[in-house]
């Protein structure tokens, strides 16, 4: 990549263009958990969530969604518009799962009577704590207004994702979802959906088919990745 590098993220290199709203997103095969206490390297784990994303990106800009992707160059590299990245992880939990389970004492895998909707302030330093939207005004990272807009977004990402994860035979137990601004002050979905980002578990099994593999030393990491992928393709 001879383009000039903007930024580098745990999974991900952001690149120049010639256009300045526009960017080159790189996806590394770097794995990492716990705010980077645990890392890895995985086969092929960037083409495979390259792949995964460009789809449902696809999938959620044909329903209306505004995202930053533009389209998938290659096995590792999107287009993408450049965005202010907000430092907020919006979090959507259809099941307990992960932290939240073991926060709230709810058994893992219970199906939630309401979906919740979390907050985290993107912060290492701070482990990334859970946040209101009352927190992201005071800290300036955001405004009422358009917290209640991401609110809405995410709401309508989940409404989406649930069936078409469900026509690939996979729950949609959580996911995080990240939000940037253009340069006309348009908000969209940026950052990733895949494996990385979601936990899917298989309808009949109840197998993880997503990072957790990872942080549990569950093993057969890329191979859960390629089926999700392969499920996909399939669509």
């Amino acid at each position: 990549m001879n383009s000039e590098l903007l930024y580098e993220g745990k999974a991900k290199q952001i690149y120049a263009t010639e256009d300045p709203e526009i960017v080159i997103v790189h996806y590394k095969d770097d794995a990492s958990a716990y705010n980077g206490i645990k890392r890895a390297q995985i086969t092929n784990k960037g083409v495979l969530n390259n792949k995964i994303s460009s789809i449902i990106y696809s999938q959620l800009a044909d329903a209306g969604i505004k995202t930053h992707f533009i389209q998938r160059l290659d096995d590792r590299n999107q287009l993408c518009r450049k965005v202010d990245v907000i430092p907020i992880e919006f979090i959507v939990r259809n099941y307990a799962a992960g932290s939240m389970a073991a926060r709230l004492g709810i058994e893992e895998g219970t199906k939630l009577p309401t979906t919740i909707f979390e907050c985290c302030y993107k912060n290492e330093e701070l482990d990334d704590p859970i946040i209101n939207e009352h927190h992201a005004v005071a800290l300036g990272l955001s405004t009422y207004e358009e917290m209640a807009e991401v609110h809405k977004i995410v709401e309508r990402i989940n409404e989406l994702l649930i069936p078409l994860f469900a026509k690939l035979d996979v729950i949609l137990v959580d996911f995080k979802t990240e939000f940037g601004r253009l340069e006309d002050g348009t908000l969209v979905l940026s950052d990733e959906l895949s494996p990385d980002t979601c936990r899917l578990w298989d309808v009949e099994t109840q197998d993880s088919l997503d990072k957790d593999r990872f942080r549990r030393d569950l093993g057969r990491v890329g191979e859960a990745y390629q089926e999700i992928l392969n499920r996909l393709m399939k669509l």
